[in-house]
């Protein structure tokens, strides 16, 4: 009787000890937990980038010009890491797509679309609010992928706000406080209803719609469209656990 209390006592213990080490890998990888440390990163990013702009460092790392000027710190390089990362981490813990190359297709597509969207915007010479359709056309296609790899588009659309929504905030103070980075700057071939708008318009349209469409679709699109490339090649196994 005792041999068997024991050993059923240690059935116990181990089957707890189990469910306790399930439940937090699964913690673990959860969207938002996934997108904890990447999106601490980013914020880091980002004000390094604004403090080094502030204080006039190297343009090659820290460029004011307008759009970034290709500049080495910044966060639109991201989306090459972490959507391999992203989507390795899923595909690892079980939650990969059944079609890869299908995700990244789509991906592709939704990156095609976009940029004909702002390419007729170009060909008509569209003023500014004309223009919202194709912003907003960006960010319908950034879901297109998301049918095919739901668990990677919600971990993407987390980030990408995670990543974005702060570059709205830095825009708006710069904007008004005139710090003269490229988060204020406007292109010199910028339309002239741009530049006769007021702070808080200019912020809108130069900083709030296209931080939260374009730059959106941007990350989902090329972090989808690479993570699944890399995962159809690499084919990672899930992990037994």
């Amino acid at each position: 009787m005792g041999v068997a209390f024991t050993a059923l006592r240690s059935t116990a213990q181990v089957t707890k000890r189990n469910y306790e080490m399930e439940r937090l890998a699964y913690r673990k990888d959860r969207p938002m937990q996934l997108v904890l440390w990447p999106a601490v990163i980013t914020l880091g990013i980002t004000l390094l980038r604004l403090f080094g702009e502030l204080q006039g460092w190297a343009p090659a790392f820290f460029s004011r010009a307008p759009g970034g000027g290709g500049a080495i710190v910044g966060i639109s390089w991201l989306p090459f890491v972490l959507g391999p990362y992203f989507a390795v981490k899923l595909a690892k813990s079980g939650r990969g797509p059944a079609s890869p190359w299908k995700a990244a297709g789509l991906a592709l597509l939704g990156l095609l679309i976009a940029m004909g969207g702002f390419g007729v915007v170009q060909a008509l010479k569209l003023q500014v609010w004309a223009a919202l359709p194709a912003f907003l056309l960006s960010l319908a296609v950034s879901f297109l992928p998301y049918g095919t790899w739901p668990e990677l588009g919600r971990t993407l659309i987390r980030y990408a706000l995670a990543a974005r929504v702060p570059v709205v905030i830095v825009m708006l103070f710069a904007i008004y406080g005139k710090w003269g980075t490229h988060y204020d700057f406007l292109p010199p071939d910028a339309p002239p209803v741009l530049l006769a708008m007021g702070p808080l318009e200019l912020w809108f349209f130069g900083g709030f719609v296209p931080q939260l469409t374009v730059w959106i679709a941007y990350t989902v699109l090329v972090s989808t469209l690479l993570g699944a490339a890399v995962v159809a090649i690499m084919k990672p196994k899930a992990s037994a656990s």
